[in-house]
């Protein structure tokens, strides 16, 4: 028999499995097709929008009637004055908020499990969640109001380093470390759930046992916490390095100004700019494009790198 037969054979016997489980299990069927149809609608569909960068596209012509330039746009992009600036600027912030936002939600969560008073635990994760919950315009307004000429962050550094007051945001400098502080102070409650879940699900009675044997609190945390929750950590890791060129445009856009673009513009603002300040639409899809193919290959390089070191990964 054929490879081919056997892969139509492999291929009808799915449709044929999946048409009966979905006639045992309509109620698990129909809870999962609002996700599906999210997906289609807002994730897949939006895919053909992808195609204009390689148009010179025109609202009034549509994609068919624009004039079809191949790879002018992902070209103009290389050889942009801009390029290198996006590219580094975007990966720089990209680094420090995995090499200090990744870190921190994991350690937060080994404290928080090692808390003996479930009442204070309760409210140490209602005080770090709280933040994620807040408006990014207002937490933007509060880190401009906290880094202004007589705000209070601005009055400790000063008292700390012996610098004139000044606004923290007109400094170039001072943007990148100001930006990564407040994401992480932002977001590490909230990203500590999944690995504090994790934790739970890890069996008291190895920690009991290892107590037993003399391992101190230290011990347990190195042998048993942190093995335990250790492939919830690799798969978060794949995903986060997955999206290691995209960032968020809009705390930046409410941050950045023209005296902070040197370390602030980011390839997502500089789309932003281009494609809807100036409606170089082929252009910022070309540039967005371009972006996710790295990020793309930067998420099979490092789950292969995942499977071959800790056989753990996505697939």
């Amino acid at each position: 028999m054929t490879d081919t037969v056997l892969a139509a054979k492999k291929k009808r016997s799915f449709w044929v499995r999946l048409g009966r489980n979905m006639r045992q299990h309509p109620l698990l069927y129909l809870m999962i097709a609002p996700v599906i149809l999210y997906f289609l609608l807002y994730h897949y569909y939006p895919m053909y929008g992808l195609s204009i960068s390689f148009f010179d596209y025109v609202p009034t012509k549509g994609i068919t009637g624009s004039k079809f330039v191949g790879l002018k746009h992902f070209r103009e992009f290389l050889e942009d004055p801009y390029f290198f600036r996006t590219m580094r600027n975007t990966l720089v912030i990209n680094l420090q908020l995995l090499l200090f936002g990744f870190p921190i939600p994991i350690l937060f969560a080994i404290l928080l499990n090692e808390l003996r008073s479930a009442r204070l635990r309760r409210v140490t994760q209602t005080v770090t969640y709280m933040p994620h919950f807040i408006s990014t315009v207002v937490i933007c307004g509060m880190m401009l109001d906290f880094c202004a000429e007589n705000g209070f962050i601005t009055t400790a550094i000063c008292r700390l380093t012996g610098m004139k007051p000044v606004n923290l945001f007109s400094r170039a400098s001072m943007f990148q470390p100001l930006y990564v502080a407040m994401c992480v102070w932002q977001e590490f409650g909230w990203d500590s759930i999944i690995y504090y879940a994790a934790l739970t699900g890890i069996a008291q009675e190895l920690y009991e046992a290892a107590e037993i044997d003399g391992a101190n609190r230290w011990n347990r945390i190195i042998h048993i916490s942190l093995p335990g929750i250790s492939q919830t950590v690799v798969i978060l890791l794949i995903m986060r390095i997955g999206n290691m060129m995209t960032l968020g445009w809009d705390k930046i856009l409410l941050l950045y100004n023209p005296m902070t673009y040197e370390t602030s513009d980011v390839i997502s603002t500089y789309v932003y700019r281009l494609g809807l300040t100036n409606f170089q639409y082929s252009f910022a899809t070309a540039v967005g494009f371009f972006n996710s193919v790295i990020n793309f290959v930067l998420l099979i390089l490092a789950n292969t790198v995942s499977n071959r070191l800790s056989n753990t990964g996505l697939w």
